[in-house]
């Protein structure tokens, strides 16, 4: 009997422990990059057909260096790219960089549904982008309507804030399909989140990257249309 009842005592410890259980809705460890409930459930990157890489003159980042940008498709749309992926990663011209105060956009389109809610959007305060330390700050959103804010630094990831619903932030339609003006505004003592135009969120600028290169960050498995990022000053 107290062979069983420590077998059964384990198995409970094991399954209550298991990564599997964590709610994709909230996990957010220090070494966790998972931005949406797709990634955090395991699912495969699935390579674009016909993939191009990133377009040229820009620098791509994947989460993990397994990942491969070729499996990312960037077809040129009016000013900016139809983008399937692929991997998740980052997007940027190493000479766009800001500080001070600033502004930040881009415009996203969802043209498809995903599999599992997934992420797009920009970023700012980029720095050693292409190593072990790289750090930004990043806004995201997702057809679900919500937005998130967070930080990379290096191989971990903290929360400026969690995922969450704002009425200014549309829902998909039926169709899979939503549009999204994505801008983050710096200024000395603040960062505020902006969608289409409102305020979905703010935090103090103490503590937070501001001082670097900007860009786009699409997570994987996406189809969108994205507008290259860029800045306005004051």
């Amino acid at each position: 009997m107290r062979a069983v009842l420590a077998v059964f005592a384990l198995s409970a410890a094991a399954y209550s422990c298991s990564p599997s259980q964590k709610d994709p809705a909230t996990a957010d460890t220090a070494g966790s990059s998972a931005d949406t409930a797709g990634a955090m459930s395991g699912d495969a990157d699935v390579a674009a057909i016909g993939g191009t890489g990133v377009p040229a003159g820009y620098v791509g980042r994947t989460d993990r260096p397994e990942q491969q940008l070729s499996g990312a498709k960037y077809a040129v749309s009016g000013n900016g790219w139809e983008v399937t992926t692929g991997p998740a990663h980052i997007l940027y011209r190493p000479g766009d960089s800001a500080s001070g105060a600033y502004t930040v956009s881009t415009s996203i389109d969802q043209l498809s549904a995903p599999a599992h809610p997934e992420a797009y959007g920009v970023f700012v305060g980029g720095r050693a982008l292409d190593g072990a330390g790289q750090q930004y700050l990043y806004f995201l959103a997702r057809g679900t309507g919500e937005i998130m804010a967070r930080v990379r630094d290096g191989a971990g990831t903290r929360n400026v804030f969690a995922w969450k619903k704002h009425n200014a932030v549309p829902v998909a339609n039926a169709s899979g399909q939503a549009t999204y003006r994505l801008s983050i505004k710096v200024a000395s003592d603040s960062v505020r989140f902006l969608v289409n135009g409102q305020q979905a969120g703010a935090a103090a600028a103490a503590g937070l990257p501001t001082s670097g290169v900007y860009g786009l960050r699409v997570n994987h498995n996406l189809h969108v249309r994205a507008q290259p990022a860029t800045v306005t000053r004051p």
